[in-house]
């Protein structure tokens, strides 16, 4: 275990030795030192980041040490970035940043320390949707909300500044997705038609797709935002291709949000200029649009292609000269800076992030922590791809920011507490199985024996019926029901009517029986005491002898043949010691 720390320790260790190199080199290149309030700033981000690590090995000693180091990474490069940006605009974003930075930190600290069971989450599973509902739509209340670059995404409150809701309306639509799936999976699993080799679902199986693709419309015809729209339509797919396995629900959420995107593109400006600059980049009438055009996207690309393999260093570079190049276009940035090489490293960081979480996602055994851990990965997974194809023109620009790197509190915090949640689930994957060896796994073992050898014995106590047969021989010993119910004949002598007993065969002078041996006891007969003459004499003159008293612990004498031995004297594996029953 002390091997295993060491090793923790080192990875996190090593990344930020990376950043510090990186911080330092840029701030050498760009104001020839190292300024004392970043320098404090930086100093406490470090010592959050490791009393984080330290309550990580407290309290979720199994989870994946890969998660933090990662993170730490992707956000020192993003913070090294913005910072060498506000040297050319001469702005504070990274001040700003690193204060967020801090407060998503202490966030991630407190939900990674009191969150012991993930699955609490689950019992709030409809206040999750009230709360993201409510954070999704409140960018359209008059008051607060706030329309920017013509997306109505926007909150903003006096004195505090501007948020962006729908950040943190993913993480609680997340829990009501994951926990709804959960509870209906075997119903929506369920196939219907099959069609072109592809099992359909059920018709009356397609109502929570409709409505969740009723509301990604909404967003994106209210709000028009298509990113979040996109985000929130596209979670919910993945999380119900996770919870049922078929592909069906795949294609059909394709084709729904296909369809919308191309009415949305059709009768929104603000939709259609995204697709036009898209589809036309280098076009004189996209690239020279007073509002909207490809200008941006354009002079993105420009500055990676002038990046070239490893980029033109550090505090070299010109991306200023993107608009937004600190938030939205922070990806074309740093390709410029640090070549395709730089992006590479940056993508394998995410990469490792989320093949965590997928892992994790696989070795739990819970469902609900599967669909939660699934759709929280693939929520920034889509996150990185719609940014990164947009600014490569694989697909329209969204308006998402980049997760960990780009400039924004909620962007930020939002993710930290996704970061955190997969670093709970993980730990409860990781979790080993209990030792057959314990205590505790010994005692449930025993308790199962003892009450499976109880009911063994109940059983084999039960009396076995048998059904009454019209031909049933009448029984030698005088039972009333020699077919009915096997009944211990030991404990009972059969009843013999007083006048009817014949000792002829019990004379002196022929009886010869010798004693019965009955297992371990030997049952003296009657003829040994009727062999002396004076007792035969007197046994003639007596009255007949009357009915033989009930004896329950001795067995009957069954009557002897004519050489004067027993005529069915049973084995003793037959006896009743052994359980069974005298015929």
């Amino acid at each position: 275990m002390i091997v295993t720390r060491l090793r923790q320790i080192g990875l996190l260790l090593a990344a930020m030795a990376i950043s510090a190199i990186a911080i330092v080199q840029m701030f050498e290149r760009t104001t020839n030192a190292l300024p004392t309030d970043y320098l404090m700033m930086f100093g406490i981000a470090t010592a959050l980041f490791l009393v984080l690590w330290g309550l990580i090995v407290r309290f979720q000693p199994y989870a994946s040490q890969a998660i933090v180091p990662c993170v730490l990474l992707l956000t020192a490069i993003g913070v090294t970035m913005i910072a060498r940006i506000d040297q050319s605009l001469d702005t504070a974003v990274a001040k700003r940043q690193l204060m967020w930075l801090c407060i998503a930190l202490v966030l991630s600290a407190l939900i990674i320390t009191f969150l012991k069971d993930y699955r609490v989450l689950r019992r709030f599973s409809y206040v999750s949707m009230v709360v993201g509902l409510v954070l999704l739509l409140s960018p359209m209340l008059p008051v607060l909300g706030q329309e920017v670059n013509g997306a109505r995404i926007w909150v903003k409150i006096p004195g505090l500044g501007s948020f962006q809701p729908g950040e943190f309306a993913k993480l609680f639509l997340a829990f009501f997705f994951a926990a709804y799936l959960f509870d209906h999976r075997d119903q929506l699993a369920v196939g219907g038609k099959k069609i072109l080799g592809l099992q359909l679902p059920r018709i009356k199986d397609l109502g929570p797709i409709i409505v969740v693709w009723i509301a990604s419309m909404g967003v994106l015809v209210m709000q028009h935002d298509l990113g979040t729209s996109l985000m929130f339509f596209a979670m919910f797919v993945a999380m119900l291709y996770a919870a049922t396995g078929r592909k069906s629900w795949i294609v059909i959420g394709l084709i729904a949000f296909a369809a919308g995107a191309v009415m949305a593109a059709s009768v929104f400006s603000h939709v259609g200029q995204r697709v036009d600059a898209w589809l036309h980049p280098f076009s004189n009438e996209q690239y020279n649009m007073k509002v909207g055009g490809s200008w941006q996207l354009v002079t993105g690309i420009f500055g990676m292609a002038s990046g070239g393999m490893v980029g033109t260093g550090l505090g070299q570079g010109h991306p200023a000269l993107t608009t937004f190049a600190n938030s939205d276009f922070i990806y074309t940035a740093l390709g410029e800076e640090l070549g395709l090489t730089g992006v590479l490293a940056v993508l394998m960081l995410y990469l490792i992030i989320i093949a965590s979480g997928f892992i994790a996602a696989m070795k739990i055994k819970d469902g609900f922590g599967k669909l939660l851990a699934s759709g929280l990965v693939f929520t920034m997974a889509f996150q990185v791809f719609t940014v990164v194809g947009g600014v490569t023109l694989v697909i329209p620009l969204t308006g998402l920011t980049l997760p960990y790197m780009a400039a924004g509190g909620s962007s930020l915090i939002a993710n930290y507490v996704l970061a955190a949640l997969l670093i709970v689930i993980s730990d409860a994957a990781n979790q080993p199985e209990p030792e057959l060896t314990s205590k505790e796994f010994q005692y449930e073992a025993l308790a199962v024996l003892r009450d499976k050898e109880l009911e063994e014995r109940a059983r084999a106590t039960e009396p076995i019926a048998r059904p009454r047969t019209a031909s049933a021989a009448p029984n030698r010993y005088g039972l009333d029901d020699p077919d009915g119910e096997i009944v211990d004949t030991t404990r009972r002598a059969p009843e013999v009517p007083a006048n009817t007993r014949d000792f002829g065969e019990y004379t002196a002078p022929t009886g010869t029986m010798p004693p019965v041996q009955y297992g371990q006891f030997t049952v003296p007969s009657e003829a040994s005491h009727a062999g002396h003459a004076a007792h035969a004499a007197h046994a003639a003159t007596m009255p007949p002898t009357p009915p033989m008293p009930r004896m329950p612990e001795v067995p009957p004498i069954p009557p002897a043949s004519a050489s004067g031995y027993p005529t069915d004297v049973q084995s003793t594996h037959h006896s009743p010691r052994h359980g069974g029953a005298r015929a």
